[in-house]
């Protein structure tokens, strides 16, 4: 009798479910989430209480619009160049290969608010004159316009700055999601019969996907984050409305918390975003390791 108790408690030990150390971490009350929603809460009713506080989220919230224009347009055009930079970066071609990790290396070693400088000051001048240069003929014939350098407008300056600038970063995400891909994969589908294109969309883009997706969210997050210099050319999102408003009414303490606040409520619900669709990502992997 004994020995049967003890093997069938030592079966139920065995068949009980284990919960790793990222599970455990999973249900585990989030503390910091529970004091950040006071926290939100807490200065809302400031906000909605006090006049002054009212006031000024009104003016700030307008630009809100333009900080998230700049960052979805700026960042959908920065996935694709990053894409296409990563892709020429495993090129079996030596002369892409070079061309690619010298773009990265270079735009990645000049600071964003440095490259949004000279974007404003130097690209776009060069750009107009070089767009003179072409369209001469058609100028000459009245088609076209001479273009001067206030028909670039600041706001597309600072998103094709940017641009520059993420692209470089993101390409070295898409890189290391491509190469994550199993080579084996790549040659069955290859001895298949199916071209590069099909190659690519079936078998490599999807893995590279569910790879390259977390660190493309924090990205995303940290592009809000950096919006905030185009402030400095004169664009009217969050920060250069908060600039004007506690400049002309000399209120910096409660101008630029309301100014933080905005960017914490965008920021933190993307970062809560981005970690809930890691965790499926994750539990996705878990059921089909499981299953294999």
């Amino acid at each position: 009798m004994r020995s049967t108790r003890s093997g069938s408690t030592t079966t139920r030990a065995r068949t009980e479910p284990t919960l790793s150390s990222n599970e455990t971490r999973r249900r585990e009350l989030p503390l910091w989430l529970i004091a950040a929603i006071l926290l939100a809460i807490a200065f809302g009713l400031v906000i909605g209480s006090d006049e002054n506080y009212r006031v000024i989220f009104g003016a700030v919230a307008t630009g809100v619009w333009v900080t998230v224009f700049v960052t979805v347009i700026a960042y959908v055009l920065a996935c694709v160049i990053g894409l296409g930079v990563a892709s020429a970066g495993l090129s079996k071609h030596r002369l892409l290969r070079e061309a690619a990790t010298f773009y990265v290396e270079i735009i990645r070693g000049v600071p964003v608010l440095v490259l949004l400088f000279y974007m404003a000051f130097v690209a776009a001048p060069a750009l107009i004159v070089l767009w003179n240069l072409v369209t001469a003929p058609l100028q000459a014939a009245g088609i076209l316009e001479p273009a001067s350098v206030r028909d670039f407008d600041l706001l597309w300056r600072a998103v094709v700055a940017l641009v520059i600038s993420y692209s470089a970063f993101l390409s070295e995400i898409f890189r290391a999601g491509l190469q994550s891909v199993d080579r084996g994969q790549i040659e069955a589908a290859k001895a298949l019969g199916l071209s590069r294109f099909k190659v690519f969309r079936l078998i490599i883009m999807p893995q590279a996907f569910r790879t390259v997706l977390p660190p493309l969210g924090n990205d995303f997050v940290a592009m809000i984050k950096d919006s905030s210099l185009v402030s400095v050319l004169g664009v009217q999102d969050v920060t250069q409305l908060g600039k004007v408003y506690s400049s002309g009414t000399f209120m910096f303490f409660e101008t630029y918390n309301v100014v933080a606040y905005v960017y914490l409520l965008m920021t933190v619900s993307l970062s809560l975003a981005v970690r809930g669709l890691e965790s499926r990502l994750q539990r996705h992997r878990d059921f089909i390791g499981d299953r294999r």
